[in-house]
């Protein structure tokens, strides 16, 4: 029974790696036919596939040169944006102290280019007319109400003082007539440099509806969350905001204005625009009076349309505005030939490893190549499933990664096999030796691989972007060499440790006690070594030099004391 334990027990665990390979095949296989978001290809990043580059200017209101704080932060701001659209591998740099350089795997939807480029701040406008509908504040579409036509005058004064941002004398007769010709579609109307003081003529994203606005009330500061959800009641998609309290206030003074302009049917002046880079993302009617700070805006909504418009408002308080100088499509900084040489480097290493293992552990090196094959595997397919669900995507520094890792993953082998060695030269059989060896390896194996885990861990955390993939695909071979280690090269090696070959330890199998230089049977009885060189010669004497330096120190007294003990008793015998 003693015997056959370790046998079920690693047929036992073997099975587990087959049904846990099995299973992350099938949740890829899922992605691939089911949802079809996945492939059985990594994703590559932007040094190896190629993508989208986006170059923004920044500007400030008074024109002078950002500070490398303001550009820094809105730099992250951008990073927030672009990981919002679920965009992974992205590289976002700052350059020449006014340009920030964005830069996507891959080539980037409308609606990511969209949420990169609207990067001016947040602004809040009250709707003084409009040509089309619009969502609402928790409620029903606005009605469709154009501004009357001007007469033929070009007055630029307002007729009154206005008392607040929605009163129409802001309207001069020269607004009236700019905003009765405005064209959405002539690329020459660039509203997004008009002063926040002023009225503002602009159009949704789509070019379909005009509107023209007062002056600022708020800005993007004024957020501090938004999220896109359920309405519990009708099931509704909905865009929840949260306020600060200086925002909060702000807007219970708004929302009680544009509330009474509803109720007087003032029609679209109770309507309240989202103002980003010069372009209406959102005009929602006012359905109530919100003092808490928290309004919520429905419409016609789905889950991506309320995700996107909950990300320009959270993420679009930046501290600068910006014009897109540039929006290309460009070529693998890498590409294609960088991709094979780093493969070809992986081939290389792998094919000197298992000549290192074959020739130094003879038939024992083909568990080794068996355990990095098996490793391989799962790394490919887990590498699949989180580009599917994670958007990471591999990177050069990402195959250098895996490169190295065939370096870490073979020396926990080696650890192991010399473990076992150790045992065999302690005179004990090949079963006891691979279980002795394992208990003696798999802690000094636990804490090298728990130092390689920490280390890739602080250089994710702390190092530059470029850097990141490396340190990740680090991190993830160290956990699945661990995997590998207790799931697949332990049984193995317990089963090949019971067959006629390894267990009886042929010379070939890396395992021949006596190729390993084993001096004694065990650690009270000592097998003796033979001095005679007749008809030997050299070769005998190689072998006993072998043992002797097998032997360690407190070996060598024993087996001196017992000569010695031999060398009194045939002289006593002589002189008797």
């Amino acid at each position: 029974m003693a015997t056959s334990s370790p046998v079920r027990h690693a047929w036992r665990v073997l099975l587990g790696l087959v049904l846990v390979t099995g299973l992350l095949f099938g949740i890829n296989a899922l992605g691939v036919y089911v949802f079809k978001q996945s492939s059985w290809a990594p994703e590559l990043a932007l040094d190896l596939q190629g993508g989208t580059q986006i170059v923004l200017s920044a500007e400030t209101e008074d024109g002078a040169a950002p500070s490398s704080e303001q550009l820094d932060q809105a730099a992250a701001i951008i990073r927030q944006r672009v990981d919002a659209s679920g965009v992974a591998e992205a590289d976002i740099t700052t350059e020449g102290g006014r340009n920030i350089v964005v830069q996507i795997p891959g080539v980037a939807d409308q609606q990511t280019r969209e949420r990169i480029q609207s990067s001016a701040q947040l602004q809040f406008r009250p709707v003084l007319a409009t040509t089309a509908g619009t969502n609402t504040f928790v409620g029903e579409d606005g009605n469709e109400t154009a501004f009357p036509a001007p007469d033929d005058s070009v007055n630029d004064t307002p007729t009154a003082e206005p008392t607040d941002a929605s009163d129409l004398s802001w309207v001069t007769d020269k607004l009236a007539a700019e905003f009765q010709a405005y064209d959405c579609a002539n690329p020459e109307n660039d509203p997004s440099r008009a002063p926040q003081d002023e009225p503002l003529v602009a159009c949704d994203p789509t070019g379909q509806a005009k509107y023209l606005l007062g002056p600022t009330e708020l800005t993007g500061t004024a957020i501090t969350d938004a999220t896109a959800g359920r309405d519990p009641q009708s099931g509704a998609w909905l865009v929840q905001l949260t306020m600060n309290a200086d925002g909060t206030e702000a807007f219970g003074e708004v929302s009680t204005r544009l509330n009474q302009n509803r109720l007087e049917n003032l029609t679209p002046r109770d309507q309240f625009a989202f103002v980003l880079d010069g372009s209406v993302i959102s005009a929602p009617r006012m359905n109530g009076q919100i003092l808490d700070g928290r309004p919520s805006i429905s419409g016609d909504f789905d889950q991506d349309s309320a995700t996107a418009l909950a990300d320009q408002l959270k993420f679009g308080a930046l501290p600068l505005s910006f014009t897109v100088q540039s929006s290309d499509t460009i070529s693998a900084t890498l590409g294609t030939q960088q991709l094979q040489i780093g493969l070809i480097a992986g081939l290389i290493g792998l094919a000197l490893v298992a000549i290192y293992s074959l020739i130094v552990y003879r038939a024992l090196g083909s568990v080794i190549i068996a355990s990095i094959a098996v490793m391989a595997v799962l790394t490919y397919v887990i590498i699949c499933i989180l580009a599917w669900r994670l958007g990471f995507r591999l990177s050069l520094a990402g195959v250098a990664g895996l490169i190295v890792s065939i370096g870490f993953t073979a020396d926990s082998f080696i650890v192991y096999f010399e473990r076992i060695r150790d045992e065999l030269r302690d005179g004990k059989s090949i079963t006891s030796a691979v279980e002795d060896g394992w208990g003696r390896a798999k802690r000094t194996i636990y804490i090298s691989k728990s130092i390689n885990i920490l280390a890739a861990v602080v250089l994710y955390i702390l190092a530059d972007a470029t850097v990141k993939g490396f340190a990740f695909t680090l991190g993830l071979t160290t956990l699945i060499d661990v995997f590998i280690f207790v799931i697949f090269t332990h049984p193995v090696m317990q089963l090949l440790a019971r067959t006629k070959f390894f267990g009886g330890g042929h010379k070939l199998s890396g395992l021949d006690p006596e190729s390993l230089g084993a001096v004694y049977r065990s650690r009270s009885q000592f097998r003796q070594v033979s001095t005679a060189t007749a008809g030997r010669g050299a070769k005998n004497a190689r072998s006993r030099g072998e043992a002797d330096r097998r032997q360690t120190i407190a070996e060598r007294k024993r087996a001196e004391a017992l000569a010695g003990d031999r060398s009194t008793s045939t002289g006593s015998e002589g002189d008797a």
